[in-house]
């Protein structure tokens, strides 16, 4: 695989990440249900909306968690990108099992929270839109999709800045090791905790 090809995984999967997380903060900030409450006569029954926010508080953290991955990848190495990937991957289960949650019947507790309807006597009703639990269910997907790309590949991605980093103790290339560069080599080797006399 060459540079180019590692380069292209990387952004796709800095992209992926991104669009989960952006799609998870979409899917989490419209209305997921209609919520209607009956009471006894002569009292209407009550109506309300019931968010996806409200409806499962975990798909705006996990959008965020996904945003917050997309761009730590960028900026961690091989260990790092992994724990990243595995990150990614749970986020993504949190976010799929939060819609499919909604898509089947699991937001009767979250509509009785609604403000009027818990105190309401009569039967809640609870008409769910499918789209927004569905589109979460696409970001928890692509979020998991994404994570195991990362475990499974990260290792030949580039780093960023790699190529502008010096080998410790090095001289630039093109002139010889100055005094000067050897003391700094010393006191990096001590602050690393190692004994630069062996």
């Amino acid at each position: 695989m060459t540079a180019s090809d590692r380069r292209r995984e990387l952004t796709g999967a800095v992209a992926g990440a991104a669009a989960a997380g952006a799609l998870a903060l979409v899917a989490g900030g419209q209305a997921w249900a209609a919520v209607t409450a009956e009471r006894r006569a002569p009292l209407p029954p009550v109506a309300a909306v019931l968010s996806g926010a409200d409806a499962a508080p975990l798909v705006p953290a996990t959008g965020l968690v996904l945003l917050a991955a997309a761009v730590a990848l960028l900026a961690v190495r091989r260990a790092g990108r992994i724990v990243v990937g595995l990150l990614l991957a749970t986020a993504g289960g949190v976010l799929a099992w939060s819609g499919v949650r909604a898509l089947t019947g699991g937001l009767d507790d979250a509509a009785r929270r609604l403000p009027g309807v818990g105190r309401s006597a009569g039967a809640v009703t609870v008409d769910v839109a499918g789209a927004w639990p569905l589109l979460a269910v696409v970001a928890g997907l692509l979020g998991i999709g994404v994570g195991v790309l990362v475990v499974l590949r990260s290792h030949s991605w580039p780093a960023m800045g790699q190529r502008y980093e010096r080998a410790p103790g090095s001289a630039p290339a093109g002139r010889p090791e100055t005094d000067e560069d050897r003391a700094q080599a010393a006191w990096k080797a001590l602050d690393r905790g190692e004994d630069p006399t062996t």
